[in-house]
């Protein structure tokens, strides 16, 4: 599947396959929900391993669902696409009739896809309009707290969010250079006030910050969490790839919390990594980290 991918989308790249196929432990006639479709990487990957199982796939970003569709047409009828975001997951399991499922894979990283496209503004490198919606259906963007958010209020964000601890001195930045409209401009603001030390762009965390803050990925995290271990069968995996420290505290602490409670067992006692050769394939896994568990 991975070979396959990268032949249709060459910034596609399904970041520990196999790993997560393996702590899935996929049951032919099992149902499974991949809620973070992307271009249908692990989602074909997993629709491959069933017979009359079934595997729904959700994502809230529409463009990208539908090259999921493309992408998983040879087993389109084993997969039930769905497009909202975590907090409707719920939704979606019943939309299709289903109550529980045998497994739930979420991968939290963002899409090449969505970096490659400068008109959806998630990219310092690719200039266009200051968006980072992801569904493009809602309302508030990134250009709207750059420039409407008091100075304070924006440095907060970009602390509290993308860990930035140079914020006072770039909300001042942004503040002054407003309005800022395209991705260029506010890099370019960032990068004049914190001038560059190392290989990492310094606009790159206040990027991340208002890409978080636009989507609430973090309350959307936590949405999902919450309404897993309801949804999963005993016996049921959840695996999680996340790709920052905020997101894997988030999802340690509530598998620690599952655990404790005897509800169930933490399948990774240390987090997965990927392996050389797929970092070297593929540099924007290296800061992945993959946890699994198995609901009692």
């Amino acid at each position: 599947m991975q070979q396959a991918a990268n032949d249709r989308e060459p910034w596609h790249y399904s970041v520990l396959l196999k790993e997560s196929l393996e702590y899935l432990a996929i049951r032919p006639d099992g149902i499974y929900s991949d809620v973070t479709a992307g271009l249908g990487g692990h989602t074909g990957a997993i629709a491959q391993q069933l017979t009359t199982g079934l595997v729904i796939a959700s994502d809230r970003d529409a463009e990208s669902l539908e090259l999921a569709r493309r992408n998983t047409a040879a087993w389109a009828e084993r997969i039930r696409y769905f497009h909202g975001a975590f907090s409707k997951w719920p939704q979606a399991l019943e939309s299709f009739g289903v109550s529980k499922v045998d497994g739930v894979l979420a991968d939290l990283g963002v899409s090449r896809y969505q970096f490659s496209e400068g008109e959806r503004g998630f990219s310092i490198m690719e200039d266009g309009p200051l968006d980072m919606r992801m569904d493009r259906s809602q309302g508030v963007s990134a250009a709207d707290f750059v420039n409407q958010l008091p100075e304070k209020a924006l440095a907060d964000l970009i602390y509290e969010y993308g860990e930035e601890r140079r914020s006072r001195r770039i909300s001042r930045a942004i503040v002054r250079a407003r309005p800022i409209h395209t991705t260029g401009r506010l890099a370019q603001t960032i990068e004049q006030a914190v001038p560059r030390t190392g290989r990492i762009h310094p606009a790159t965390q206040t990027f991340m910050a208002l890409r978080l803050k636009v989507n609430e990925e973090f309350e959307e995290l936590e949405a999902l969490l919450r309404s897993v271990p309801e949804r999963l069968n005993s016996g049921g995996r959840f695996v999680v790839l996340t790709f920052m420290s905020t997101e894997d505290r988030k999802v340690k602490r509530a598998f620690q919390a599952l655990a404790a409670a005897g509800q169930a067992k933490i399948l990774t006692k240390h987090v997965i990594r990927p392996s050389d050769q797929e970092i070297s394939e593929n540099a924007a896994s290296r800061s992945a980290k993959l946890r699994a568990l198995e609901l009692l």
